[in-house]
């Protein structure tokens, strides 16, 4: 069986990355849209849309949607794929929550089990990330998934076996690709340069 190819993309920017505001479903905003179109053709390569992938993924959420079709892509909405459920911090900054729940942020920045806002923790969302993860390894195809700089951070930890606690330290910025080979039990990591341009 061939292995399975799984490029994953961390979607535009948005007004609430931008303000650092957790969760909610904004659309890409003019500079996500504007760089996603650039994204296509340098990393992605100019086949992205004609055979070099043999399904597109998205997150349900708007942005990663937005995103997959401005790489010239036609995204199936994958639910494994949302963003984590922020519970009561939806749409709130990193920086009001510090200063209304300073012990309920300091809890959720230390502990992965945590969700003081009622919502997902870390935990499960990167449980939910590895079970698709564990999926896709034995179809022997390749994808590109669409989805949040989180899920990209805890897919890296589950496919290279890393200590949960590690995620914090994986920095994943808006439009970045991570590629990840499966074959057998195991993900090898690849980092390689995008494709030279057309020449003429």
């Amino acid at each position: 069986m061939n292995a399975t190819s799984l490029r994953l993309v961390a979607h535009g920017h948005t007004a609430a990355l931008r303000r650092a505001r957790f969760g909610g479903d904004d659309a890409l905003d003019e500079g996500g849209r504007s760089a996603a179109l650039a994204l296509s053709p340098t990393v992605l390569g100019r086949r992205a849309s004609s055979g070099d992938t043999d399904a597109c993924l998205s997150s349900p959420a708007a942005a990663a949607v937005q995103t997959a079709y401005a790489l010239g892509l036609a995204p199936a909405v994958e639910t494994a794929l949302a963003d984590c459920d922020y519970g009561d911090w939806t749409g709130r900054s990193l920086e009001e929550i510090g200063v209304a729940q300073p012990d309920a942020l300091r809890e959720w920045l230390s502990t992965p089990d945590a969700a003081p806002h009622g919502g997902e923790s870390v935990a499960a969302l990167h449980e939910r990330v590895g079970r698709w993860l564990d999926e896709q390894r034995g179809l022997g195809r390749r994808v590109t998934a669409v989805t949040h700089p989180l899920v990209i951070r805890v897919a890296v930890v589950h496919a290279l076996g890393l200590p949960l606690a590690t995620y914090r330290q994986l920095d994943v910025e808006p439009l970045a690709v991570v590629r990840l080979t499966g074959q057998g039990p195991r993900w090898r990591l690849r980092l390689s340069a995008p494709p030279a341009p057309a020449s003429g």
